[in-house]
């Protein structure tokens, strides 16, 4: 079974067993979180949450992504900046359930 879920903004397309990034949540490793907030499980959608439905993810790691650099480019001065990046947190995720 395959559903689409929202977290942190952004919108996922999961069956069960994917591993997925998300926006950092605050649960520890080894941890399982539901998410209820469902957008559609195999053939039906919601509006826009479909009801009773969630799905059941379990926290593997939490994390940073790679370094993002920042480039500033003055226009009509002819020349460049590199301004200091930073490291987007993550949270790892296994889908374990989907309830639909």
């Amino acid at each position: 079974m395959k559903a689409i879920f929202e977290t942190g903004g952004k919108q996922y397309y999961v069956a069960e067993g994917d591993e997925i990034f998300v926006e950092k949540l605050d649960v520890e490793p080894s941890k399982t979180v539901d998410f209820d907030t469902v957008l559609c499980v195999g053939d039906k959608t919601g509006t826009p949450y479909v009801k009773g439905a969630k799905v059941t993810c379990e926290v593997v790691k939490q994390g940073k992504g790679k370094k993002i650099r920042i480039l500033k480019r003055v226009n009509k001065n002819n020349r460049n900046k590199t301004h200091m990046g930073h490291r987007q947190p993550y949270t790892k995720l296994v889908v374990k359930k989907i309830v639909g």
